[in-house]
């Protein structure tokens, strides 16, 4: 019923709005209800800092092959990592494309831990990735945009704006053309990811981007990205654009 609600309501849209002027970009957290930003607020009653616990533990235990941690490398997380998810996805040299954070540390866990890389949603990558990105939090989002990132942000630009899935929908039309508004009760945010991985409280679990973005494309009727996929960091890489300068709130907390 939302998805019905909201064809009928582009439908009686007027032509696609230009993209949000930058003084005009909100993160999700400003359309959230007092409660649940009061809730993210609050470290103790915060449920994504469980993950942010674990994966400080994780970052401490050794694995792989040469028994080796995330710390025996890194060190402090809190000042080896303050920054470093602000600057993500970023471009990876060796591979020529884009990598978000969790493919980073996958990629950590294969090339020095010799381990197995952690599945994708599993609570260990998570786990991880919150641990890593809180240590970053309050500070702005920094991707770099220029130069080989270049035709990836167009790229994700491009598949922003693209019409797809049998009810022939964009996110641009949602989070650009009608954000503010509100389908089914509920606000439409402008997509712009400043806290992930962010803790659904109507999943009562934490979740990564790629799987937002993942359920947005089924609501749509339109064939999933698969995770790590080049389009889906792509996205990413766009969205993250997009907000530049804005404040990393991670674990964030979302209805």
């Amino acid at each position: 019923m939302r998805v019905l609600a909201l064809v009928v309501m582009i439908a009686a849209a007027a032509a696609s709005a230009a993209e949000i002027a930058p003084a005009d970009r909100r993160s999700g957290y400003d359309f959230a209800g007092p409660e649940t930003r009061a809730m993210q607020d609050d470290d103790t009653a915060n449920p994504g800092m469980l993950w942010v616990a674990q994966g400080e533990s994780l970052w401490g235990t050794k694995a792989g092959v040469v028994a080796r941690s995330c710390a025996d490398c890194h060190g402090n997380a809190q000042t080896s990592m303050k920054g470093v998810a602000a600057r993500y996805p970023a471009f990876d040299v060796t591979l020529g494309r884009p990598v978000d954070l969790e493919q980073r540390i996958n990629r950590c866990r294969i090339e020095h831990q010799q381990a197995e890389p952690f599945a994708w949603e599993s609570p260990e990558l998570l786990a991880l990735t919150a641990f890593v990105a809180n240590q970053s939090r309050g500070l702005p989002i920094a991707v770099e945009t220029g130069g080989p990132a270049q035709p990836f942000v167009n790229r994700g630009r491009e598949l922003f704006h693209r019409r797809e899935g049998q009810r022939n929908l964009s996110c641009s039309q949602r989070h650009d053309d009608n954000w503010g508004k509100h389908l089914a009760g509920a606000p439409i945010p402008q997509a712009h990811p400043t806290g992930y991985p962010v803790y659904r409280l109507e999943r009562q679990s934490l979740g990564s981007l790629q799987r937002r973005l993942r359920n947005c494309m089924i609501g749509t009727r339109a064939e999933p990205f698969d995770y790590r996929a080049p389009e889906a960091v792509a996205l990413e890489l766009y969205f993250t654009a997009r907000v530049r300068g804005m404040p990393i709130g991670t674990p964030s907390v979302r209805p």
